[in-house]
């Protein structure tokens, strides 16, 4: 099995991402496909009046602010638009894809957040309204199920907390904890970027390989969300899976692009 995180940010093209799918599927190949939804959400947040905000963590890591109402335009964004959409597609060309929530059949458990640390004005506060974290545990068992009896996992966030309520998790390190706990050989997070780039924006810098023990050097290049897809990358080596690829979803037969090395190869 293969693990496919689709980005959530403008200029994915969808349509390769299906077509590229469903003619690897066709061929043989059992894929597990999951994405996030962070343009949708700001698209939607800014129409009903409630626009997204951005948490800075002490650390540098940036995050969506997600207060219970921004949980629900998430979750609308994500199961109402991203899912769907990816769903029609690979069904249009003989996929039967199946959408699914992290929350759905317990496929993605973590612990909720009891307080979010941020820096604001050079300051640090703590937030404890917020509905976030990390998924820790993968209903691997329901996957293996879906996929032997045919079926093409479409996975999004949220994922459920211990607690049993909605959390806003980070669908890159959702992605790789998946990715782990299927046993995956590799795993791929497509972007609207070709891969991690040296010298960001300037697509002509990209990185093309990272071995494990050169992750924290990479994490450093990283620009904004770039640095969650460095970190699932060293978290899904971690716990075993042999090869992970950041490439570019903007391309025709952008899974076949990266499963052939093209992007940033960490192993």
């Amino acid at each position: 099995m293969i693990v496919v995180k689709i980005g959530g940010s403008q200029g994915v093209d969808l349509d390769a991402v299906c077509e590229d799918a469903a003619q690897r599927i066709r061929a043989g190949d059992r894929l597990i496909i999951v994405h996030g939804g962070s343009h949708a959400t700001d698209t939607l947040a800014e129409q009903l009046g409630y626009p997204s905000k951005v948490i800075t963590s002490p650390s540098g890591h940036t995050s969506r602010r997600t207060d219970r109402r921004t949980l629900g335009i998430f979750q609308m964004a994500c199961r109402g638009v991203m899912n769907p959409a990816l769903v029609e597609g690979l069904q249009r060309r003989g996929v039967n894809a199946l959408g699914l929530s992290g929350m759905d059949g317990r496929l993605w458990v973590g612990e909720r957040k009891s307080a979010v640390r941020a820096v604001e004005n050079g300051r640090t506060i703590i937030i404890r309204d917020d509905y976030t974290g990390t998924v820790e545990t993968v209903n691997a068992e329901l996957l293996r199920m879906l996929v032997g009896a045919g079926y093409t996992p479409v996975i999004s966030p949220p994922g459920l907390s211990t607690g049993s309520e909605p959390i806003n998790v980070d669908a890159d390190r959702a992605a790789a904890r998946t990715a782990a706990a299927l046993g995956c050989e590799c795993l791929l997070l497509l972007s609207n970027v070709p891969g991690l780039l040296r010298d960001y924006p300037d697509e002509s810098t990209i990185v093309t390989h990272v071995k494990r023990s050169a992750i924290d050097e990479a994490a450093g290049l990283a620009q904004g969300r770039m640095k969650k897809k460095v970190m699932g990358a060293g978290e899904a080596l971690e716990g075993g899976v042999a090869r992970v690829v950041i490439g570019d979803a903007r391309r025709a037969r952008p899974i076949s692009a990266a499963l052939a090395g093209e992007g940033t190869v960490f192993e």
